[in-house]
């Protein structure tokens, strides 16, 4: 009897430690440093640097594991990853992997060939339930942040109450189920300064325009708030959004809704302003990546 845990620890793990230490080396750190970053010994670093661990070459070349280890390494290497959120990333890359059908379940089921009885749908780990979800959500908005923190001149981009990038889990109803950081994102001498790690709950005002978006069939899970100028309207519009306006003074969530039902594939909700209220846009998309990645594209 295997469990799939042990493929986790025998397989996946040795080789992406194994990737992951080259990868830092290469970048530069010594091998103590790499150690410490990875919370090895210096002897296992050097076993890993002179090949005397075996790689499983299926988990090396899979492009998922690639893509994540040349991620984590560059933001180890530069401090914008700190250990526990390489783990986390790692642990949600493990538990898609053990997904029916996927990598870590085929090598399962080659170690144990009793469990192809059970079918395609076989999951030790349900990727699906609702820790998992969120999960990726955090691993997603971190994702974004960082993108967000490297643009050069999105600080341009932060009204005066801040921004805020949020993400929602697939089965949203709520703020609770929006994540979001803590006290937004502000402007701190010319950087886009984030004061603590994303958490549920926190954010209010951005994930009730995600959330009446989705209400209204927005096929929509994050999104992001910046300053209004009509010429990133024009900006967005030429790189393929879709936007609409809505009126922030009344009831936000009928306001949003009625701009989603007017223009179905809006991306991009604004509002102009009024007493006391300050004009927004509100960008949206189908995770936090690809709203910071729609945001750098602006600056």
């Amino acid at each position: 009897m295997q469990f799939v845990e042990e493929i986790v620890v025998d397989e996946f793990l040795p080789t992406v430690r194994s990737l992951l230490a080259g990868d830092l080396r290469d970048r530069g750190l010594t091998q103590s440093e790499v150690a410490e970053v990875l919370g090895i010994s210096q002897s296992a670093v050097s076993k890993y640097a002179h090949g005397d661990v075996t790689v499983n070459d299926r988990i090396a070349d899979d492009e998922r594991v690639r893509d994540l280890v040349d991620e984590l390494g560059s933001g180890l290497a530069g401090g914008e990853i700190s250990p526990v959120q390489a783990l986390i990333e790692l642990e949600v890359l493990i538990r898609d992997l053990e997904g029916g059908g996927d990598l870590l379940a085929q090598l399962h089921e080659e170690a144990v060939p009793e469990l192809a009885d059970h079918g395609s749908s076989f999951r030790v780990h349900d990727p699906e339930s609702d820790p998992r979800s969120s999960e990726r959500v955090l691993s997603s908005l971190r994702r974004g942040l960082r993108v967000l923190e490297t643009a050069s001149g999105f600080t341009g981009l932060i009204p005066a109450v801040g921004s805020n990038l949020v993400a929602c889990t697939p089965d949203a109803e709520g703020v609770d189920d929006v994540a979001g950081v803590p006290g937004r994102i502000f402007d701190v001498k010319g950087r886009a300064t984030v004061p603590a790690d994303p958490e549920f709950g926190v954010s209010e005002h951005v994930a009730r325009v995600l959330l009446a978006a989705r209400r209204h069939g927005a096929d929509v899970a994050a999104g992001i708030n910046v300053t209004y100028e009509p010429e990133l309207i024009d900006e967005l519009a030429q790189r393929g959004h879709v936007a609409a306006e809505f009126d922030e003074s009344g009831d936000v969530a009928s306001s949003v809704g009625a701009a989603i039902e007017e223009e179905p594939e809006a991306t991009v909700l604004y509002q102009t302003g009024g007493m006391g209220i300050e004009p927004l846009i509100y960008v949206l998309g189908t995770d936090a990546e690809s709203v910071a990645d729609a945001i750098r594209s602006l600056v």
